[in-house]
């Protein structure tokens, strides 16, 4: 009742001020959102009208972005249907993403995300520092779906798309600054301009965004929370008839503080209460100091070789150093802490060469990824054994090479045939080493411990996988602006290795009573997964289009879902913590979503309903050493049923500028964080209102505007982290005979939780030279 109540409020409040915030878009490439012109957008790597595309897309523009003050990537997540986009729990700057119930939320090395995010077309291997911050952007696109013929390495579920303004030949020079609560401050200054006879055109932008905490940590007294953050962008261009190339760098540091949970229940031990604050916490664990560093590197070149044939090259490199304090139990204590560092390099390389003759039309393409990702972190228990610290250290290697094509013919005017395939070639390599240590931490945190015992794991191991992924649609126009697509496509993720593993806990296999190198091997691996996706949509562009629909049907049938993550254990008599990835079986997702967008002269209309029935089919368990089939017990994580949002823009003129209100809402149906269900951390539904006015002075030499985010100050768990005892089969959590919940790991209970952006009102000016 009272989240129906809400909703009406919400509704009717947005009415009211003749607007919604957060809702699906369409993506432009060079026709402004009110011209009426055709909306261009690259799903295909090639420039295509929206509506011929039998793709779902939903895309925003610069100018939508603007108007609704997105702050960074997480921001697509309110506008798009049946996505999730979150920062990871302890972290500020790493991406959990899911589409349509497929993705990845555990950041250590040897897993990968099920969501590709691509910055100017290069893919991001790590999901490290992958929260991209808002600025100099063109637009960003979300392709929903399997996207692996085109989109290379792990977009079983789909990709983001992050895109930057190309450089034009006028001089510019763009200063923005923004103020709010929290004292959110943040200044941006771009420029740019053409060399010579514009040729050569060079440009840049340079960014300060900070904001104070949310909350506070009451142990340290450290701002919780808050935003620390430097970056910059820097741009070579080469415009020479049919030939382009950019080079381009990208640097960010974020120093924000430790990112603290705020606990659910009260401590078991020292009996701390629940704090009334849900941003505040009392985590002790500060060293290492919390510090991310990424930058990359890229070159893109793209050569008309004749009316024909177009060449493309897209080479980056990139790395990231991440240093984080994790404080699991959120006390002062060392009761269940993880100090981590995350180290990541890749180099990729891309070949294009697209075809565009009459009716046929294509691309044909080779990719090569090498990457290292290495993470190292304690685990530091509070035990009878003062100062017992599990070290983990797993350095895990990646070399993929694939080949790719993608066709399209026009059968007729009206009927035309697409067809692609990838062949991808993954080898994994991995060290992997857990050590235990006495008295203190381990040496790579400036521990003073001493070695207890030999290694839980002492591991080195290489796989091979190799795929080939499918995809045909079929389209029909039966008249201009009208489009009707079936399509399949498959998703494919490789395999890899348990960096948490312990691999004296290996079963023997043969029962030689000696655990062999091949044993451990089969206990830490676990296979690739695999998505077959089935759509059926209908794109429309009507009454001079004024007026865009899409509608998308689809049926994903998940096998070997890899499911990673960690429990209590005993490691050679000691409590730990463990790994327990699995392959857990099969899953099935089919669902809807409509977008819709109506330009009606001063007033735009846009919004968005998403429905996704997500089931796990089969999903087992090793239940006492027995297989067990738990999936009737078992949720697909961060995957609402019902995702929405509606948008209302009204536009009037006000002197010889224009005076623009916008308002939204977005809601979310109840999500569960893990696949096992838990009533203290999954999210019950919930909606966010946002509001906007914004001034713009002709040819918009100058914009103010004020900016509303989450106006009625909703509290909604994003993530969060939980060692709890529970029924290995329900998952239900276990109690003593008092009715007291039971720590399955440390002694004072981990039941923490992260939470969305509280409120947040902000003004933000913007000159243009």
């Amino acid at each position: 009742m009272r989240t129906t109540a809400l909703l009406c409020r919400a509704s009717l409040i947005a009415s009211a001020m003749a607007g919604l915030t957060a809702v699906p878009a369409y993506a432009q490439d060079g026709a402004s959102e009110a011209d009426g012109g055709e909306i261009i957008v690259t799903a295909r790597r090639r420039e295509e009208a929206l509506t011929d595309v039998p793709i779902a897309i939903t895309a925003l523009s610069a100018d939508q972005l603007e108007r609704t003050g997105a702050i960074d990537i997480t921001a697509v997540a309110e506008q798009a249907p049946n996505v999730t986009l979150e920062a990871s729990r302890a972290t500020n700057s790493t991406l959990t993403a899911f589409i349509r119930g497929v993705g990845q939320q555990d950041p250590v090395s040897g897993f990968e995300q099920g969501v590709g995010i691509y910055l100017d077309d290069v893919y991001l291997n790590r999901p490290q520092a992958a929260v991209v911050d808002i600025y100099d952007v063109e637009r960003i696109e979300v392709l929903r779906g399997p996207q692996g013929t085109l989109y290379g390495r792990n977009t079983v579920g789909g990709a983001v798309k992050y895109v930057t303004r190309k450089i034009g030949m006028d001089p510019r020079l763009s200063l923005r600054g923004t103020y709010g609560t929290h004292n959110m401050a943040d200044g941006v200054i771009t420029a740019s301009t053409p060399v010579g006879d514009g040729t050569l055109r060079l440009g840049g932008s340079l960014a300060r965004l900070s904001r104070g905490g949310f909350g506070t940590n009451l142990t340290t007294g450290r701002e919780n929370y808050n935003k620390d953050i430097w970056a910059g962008r820097g741009t070579i261009e080469v415009h020479s008839g049919g030939f382009f190339a950019r080079i381009a760098a990208d640097y960010t540091h974020d120093r924000s503080n430790e990112r603290g949970g705020h606990r659910l229940i009260p401590a078991q031990l020292s009996v701390a209460p629940v704090l009334g604050n849900v941003y505040d916490t009392r985590g002790g664990l500060v060293s290492p100091k919390q510090d991310v560093k990424a930058w990359g590197l890229s070159l893109f070149m793209e050569g008309e070789l004749n009316d024909t044939l177009t060449v493309r090259s897209i080479t980056s490199y990139r790395k990231d150093d991440s240093a984080t304090p994790i404080d699991f139990d959120a006390l002062p204590t060392a009761d269940v802490d993880v100090p981590g560092f995350y180290n990541n390099t890749q180099t990729s390389q891309e070949l294009q060469l697209l075809i565009n003759s009459g009716r046929f039309s294509g691309l044909i393409g080779a990719y090569y990824l090498n990457a290292t990702a290495l993470t190292q972190f304690d685990v530091r228990l509070f035990t009878s054994l003062a100062g017992l610290t599990a070290f983990t250290s797993a350095d895990v290697g990646t070399d993929t090479l694939a080949a790719f094509a993608d066709f399209t013919y026009d059968l007729t005017d009206q009927l035309s045939l697409s067809v692609g395939g990838r062949y991808t070639w993954d080898e994994r390599t991995a060290r992997i080493l857990r050590q235990n240590y006495l008295g203190g931490g381990s040496p790579v945190f400036g521990g003073a411990g001493v070695a207890l015992g030999a290694p839980a794991t002492n591991f080195r191991g290489k796989s091979t996988f190799k795929k080939f992924t499918p995809r045909a649609s079929l389209s029909f126009k039966p008249s201009d602006g009208h489009n009707l697509y079936v399509s399949y496509s498959q998703g494919f993720k490789g395999g890899g290795f348990d960096p948490r593993g312990a691999g004296v806990n290996a079963p023997d296999l043969n029962s030689n009573g000696i655990r062999e190198d091949a044993e451990v091997a089969a206990f830490l691996s676990f296979r690739p997964e695999k998505v077959d996706s089935y759509e059926v949509g209908y794109k429309a562009a009507l009454l001079d289009r004024k007026l865009n629909v899409a509608l998308a049907a689809f049926r994903m049938d998940y096998t070997d879902v890899q499911i990673p993550g960690s429990v209590a254990c005993i490691v050679s008599g000691l409590p730990s913590f463990c790994g327990v990835v699995s392959n857990a079986g099969k899953a099935r997702m089919q669902g809807v979503e409509f977008e819709a967008r109506a330009n009606l002269g001063a007033l735009t209309l846009s919004g968005s309903l998403g429905y996704i029935d997500a089931k796990f089919k089969r999903y087992v368990s090793n239940i006492g050493g027995v297989p067990t089939d738990v999936a009737a017990f078992r949720k697909v994580q961060n995957t609402p049923a019902w995702t929405g949002n509606a948008q209302a823009s009204y536009r009037a003129d006000l002197g010889d500028g224009a005076l623009t209100f916008t308002g939204g809402v977005s809601f979310k149906s109840k999500t569960y964080q893990f696949e096992i269900p838990n009533p203290y951390l999954d999210q019950p539904a919930y909606q966010l209102v946002d509001a906007s006015i914004v001034y713009a002075a002709p040819d918009k030499r100058w914009t103010l505007g004020v900016y509303g985010k989450n106006l009625f100050d909703v509290k909604y768990k994003t993530s969060g982290y939980t060692f709890m005892a529970a029924n290995a089969t329900t998952g239900v959590l276990t109690t003593t005979a008092d009715g007291a919940l039971i720590p399955s790991l440390g002694r004072e209970g981990t039941l923490t939780a992260f939470y969305g952006n509280p409120r947040q009102v902000f003004v933000t000016a913007t000159v243009n030279f």
